[in-house]
């Protein structure tokens, strides 16, 4: 798989944490077989590992909203973790439990992009896992753009697509990083407002000159803290798709994570703007 040439053929779509709705929760194997078969490219997983140190998905300090569990599944050991199951929306129990990183790497390899979140937090382990199932290619790694963690990249995962989380200002960050041995593809922007550096379409087409992908995001974690100047997954059901999703497209945004991958798709396909001219 090549991240550069299918982004210049279409706008990659990265599911956040998968499709997760009714009765089916975030980052389950469920959640991503609708995310998949809903027109996404990319899938994220958040890493987290149990006391025996297996790679499982769940977000990191998620247990009592996603499991009404007390506790760290860091604690636990794997035989433990199997026994846990994820609540729905409404806190009720579900037939869905954790599934494993290796689990998630064998479903889709050759299928889709993998979005590895928090891969600071067991480099290591996570590019020993991606490099025994040849995903390299295939995955993509994502952090706060601090110098002890390009540290971590040139150590453990120099192959490994690489886009830092940038603010509203560079602050150098694309620079250094076309010096460093990392496999730096481009930039996620998070900006409220359009006007802002990284959130401007001069900081877009810069980086594009460069050679580099840039991921937008439509998703909503927290309201008070907008991530697209409220170009937004909310926006498109509120203020109306053209506003949301098709602002992001005609920016030139490469990639764009989503709470609402079928939704995007349709969008994205009815209007002509899925596939790049």
């Amino acid at each position: 798989m090549d991240i550069f040439a299918d982004a210049a053929q279409r706008i990659i779509i990265a599911a956040h944490r998968g499709e997760a709705g009714g009765n089916v929760p975030p980052n389950t194997m469920a959640s991503y077989e609708a995310a998949a078969r809903h027109g996404a490219d990319m899938i994220e997983v958040d890493l987290n590992y149990s006391r025996e140190g297996t790679l499982w998905i769940l977000h990191p300090g998620m247990e009592k909203a996603h499991l009404n569990y007390e506790g760290s599944i860091r604690e636990l050991s794997d035989e433990e973790i199997k026994q846990l199951r994820y609540v729905n929306y409404d806190d009720t129990p579900t037939q869905f439990g954790l599934c494993t990183f290796e689990e998630v790497l064998a479903r889709f390899k050759g299928k889709c992009y993998l979005n590895t979140d928090k891969f600071w937090e067991n480099p290591r382990a996570i590019s020993d896992m991606i490099k025994a199932w040849d995903m390299t290619d295939q995955t993509v790694v994502k952090s706060a753009p601090r110098r002890e963690l390009f540290d971590i990249m040139e150590e453990y995962a120099p192959d490994v697509a690489y886009l830092p989380i940038l603010g509203e200002t560079d602050g150098g960050i694309h620079e250094e990083l076309k010096k460093r041995r990392i496999n730096y593809v481009g930039a996620e922007v998070c900006f409220a407002s359009e006007n802002c550096e990284t959130g401007s379409a001069e900081y877009a087409e810069r980086l594009h000159r460069d050679g580099k992908l840039v991921w937008a995001n439509a998703i909503i974690y927290n309201c008070k803290k907008q991530l697209s100047a409220g170009h937004s997954d909310d926006a498109a059901f509120t203020e109306g798709p053209e506003y949301a999703w098709g602002w992001l497209a005609d920016r030139g945004y490469d990639i764009i994570q989503t709470d609402r991958t079928l939704a995007l798709s349709l969008f994205l396909e009815q209007t002509g703007r899925r596939r790049k001219k």
